[in-house]
C-alpha cells in the first residue's frame, strides 16, 4: 500500500488522511500495513529528517502538533487484542518501526517495505544530534525526578547543541495536564518526548494535542532510563536478528515472562496475517 502523507486541511479531518502538502522530498515517503498498523517507510536518517522539517514547518503557523508513535511487537499484539488501543495508535500522525520483527515483515510480505529499524532508544540520540545542528528545542516529560534529570545531563553531555528547554517527571493527575501543557508551551519546545508507559502516554498526547504548540510529540515508552544510561541495549547482533526482548527478558523475567508469553505470539500472527 502506497501513499504519502501530508498535513491536515481540517483538524476535525482523520489524521491519517491522504491530502497533499508542499514539502521536501525527504518529508515525503510512503506507508505499509505491518501488524494491521500504518507504518512509516523511512530509514532512521529520515525519520530525522521528516522530524526537523516538520518542527521548522510548525514554526511558521498555527499547526496541531504531529503525534508519532513506535509500533514493535508489543503495541502490534495490544493494537489486536484490544480495540480502544487499536484506535489510539490509529489516531497517531505517523508510526515508525520501533522493532526488528516490523521491518522483517514488511520486507517479507508488503509492497513498500520499511527499510530499516528506527528504535526510539536509537532515535532520540539522532534527533538530539539533529536537533543541535538545525536549532530545536526539546522538552522531556515522563519517568521518574531522578531518571528524567540524569537523561536530560546525558543528552546535553553527549551533544552539547542540543536545547533541552524544559522537563516534569511523569507523577501527576488529569488534572495538572492543563499546566503542564500550558509549560511545554511556555518554553518553546519544538519536540516533546512523552515517556507516561503504556497506555498512559498515548492517551496524554491524544488528549492534550490540540492545547500543544510543539511541532513533534514522540511517545517513547521507557526510553529515558537507556538515555539516563540505567538501561542497556542488548548486543548488536540480538538487535539485527529481533531478539532484542530475549535480552529485556532476561533481565525482568518477573515483569516481562507474562507479558511477552501473551503478546508474542499474537504479534506473530498479525504480522504473518495483516501485513501488506
Amino acid at each position: 500500500m502506497r501513499t504519502t502523507l501530508a498535513r491536515k486541511a481540517d483538524p476535525a479531518a482523520a489524521p491519517m488522511a491522504h491530502l497533499r502538502e508542499r514539502r521536501s522530498g525527504a518529508r515525503v515517503y510512503s506507508r505499509a500495513t505491518v501488524g494491521g498498523l500504518p507504518t512509516a517507510c523511512v530509514s532512521r536518517q529520515q525519520l530525522v529528517q521528516v522530524m526537523v522539517g516538520d518542527c521548522l514547518a510548525a514554526r511558521e503557523g498555527n499547526r496541531a502538533p504531529k503525534l508519532v508513535f513506535a509500533s514493535n511487537g508489543h503495541a502490534i499484539a495490544m493494537a489486536a487484542m484490544d480495540m480502544n488501543f487499536r484506535e489510539l495508535f490509529h489516531k497517531a500522525d505517523l508510526i515508525h518501526a520501533d522493532g526488528e520483527p516490523v521491518v522483517f515483515a514488511s520486507k517479507l510480505l508488503a509492497a513498500t517495505p520499511v527499510p530499516e529499524r528506527s528504535a526510539t532508544t536509537d532515535f532520540i540520540f539522532d534527533a538530539a544530534k539533529a536537533a543541535g545542528e538545525h536549532g530545536l528545542k526539546f522538552y522531556l516529560l515522563g519517568s521518574t525526578e531522578e531518571i528524567n534529570a540524569r537523561a536530560v545531563e546525558k543528552l546535553k553531555e553527549a551533544y552539547p547543541g542540543v536545547e533541552i528547554v524544559g522537563r516534569r517527571n511523569g507523577y501527576f493527575s488529569r488534572d495538572d495536564e492543563a499546566a503542564i501543557c500550558e509549560d511545554i508551551n511556555a518554553s518553546g519546545a519544538d519536540v516533546l518526548w512523552v515517556g507516561l508507559g503504556v497506555p498512559f502516554e498515548y492517551e496524554f498526547t491524544l488528549r492534550n494535542k490540540m492545547r500543544l504548540k510543539a511541532g513533534w510529540v514522540v511517545t517513547c515508552g521507557g526510553c529515558f532510563n537507556f538515555a539516563a544510561g540505567d538501561y542497556v541495549r542488548a548486543p548488536g547482533w540480538m538487535q539485527k536478528t529481533g531478539l532484542e526482548w530475549l535480552h529485556r527478558l532476561w533481565r525482568e523475567p518477573r515483569r516481562l515472562f507474562w507479558r511477552y508469553a501473551i503478546t508474542n505470539p499474537v504479534a506473530i500472527a498479525m504480522l504473518a496475517m495483516k501485513t501488506s
